[in-house]
C-alpha cells in the first residue's frame, strides 16, 4: 500500500503549534474526526491506549502515532510539521516536530506494520526530512511524503 492511497493534499497541516504530546494528539484526533465522522474520543481513545504500549516517536525528530479504529472503513493518515519541537518521548530522547498520525481499520487485512515501516522510512530519509522542515506549501509537502524520489 502506497501512501498516496490514504494520505490526501487536505491532510496535510503545514504548521501545527501545540505544547505537548498530549495538545499535539488531541488536535490531531480532532481533525481526522472531522475528516472522519468518527467521534474525537474514539480517535483519541484508540491513540492514547497505543501510546501507553510505548512512545510511537521513532527518532530523529519524527513520531508515527497509529491506531486500529473499529467502525474505520479506509487507511487514514495526516501529516503535521510542528510550528516549535516538542518532548514526545521518543526513542531517541529529542524532541518531535514531524508527525505521521495514521489510524487503521480495525478489520483491516493489510499488513499495517508494512504501512507503518514504509512511512518511517520515507520520513527517516534524511534529505526528504530536510525538505519537509523547510516546505510551507502543503502540496509540496504532500509530493515529498507521496511522489518517488525522481519527482520532487
Amino acid at each position: 500500500m502506497e501512501i498516496r492511497e490514504f494520505l490526501d493534499r487536505a491532510d496535510i497541516v503545514p504548521q501545527l503549534f501545540s505544547t505537548d504530546k498530549t495538545q499535539a494528539l488531541r488536535e490531531l484526533s480532532r481533525r481526522a474526526s472531522v475528516a472522519l465522522g468518527i467521534p474525537q474520543e474514539t480517535i483519541l481513545g484508540a491513540i492514547t491506549a497505543r501510546e501507553k504500549l510505548g512512545s510511537t516517536g521513532l527518532g530523529q525528530g519524527f513520531a508515527l502515532p497509529h491506531a486500529r479504529i473499529d467502525g474505520l472503513s479506509r487507511f487514514y493518515g495526516l501529516f503535521a510539521r510542528l510550528g516549535r519541537p516538542i518532548p514526545f518521548e521518543a526513542a531517541d530522547e529529542k524532541p518531535v516536530d514531524l508527525i505521521f498520525f495514521l489510524l487503521i481499520p480495525a478489520n483491516s487485512v493489510v499488513n499495517y506494520v508494512t504501512v507503518l515501516a514504509s512511512i518511517a522510512r520515507r520520513i527517516r530519509d534524511q534529505d526528504i526530512a530536510k525538505r519537509l522542515r523547510l516546505a510551507n506549501d502543503p502540496a509540496v509537502l504532500h509530493a515529498l511524503l507521496t511522489s518517488g524520489p525522481e519527482d520532487v
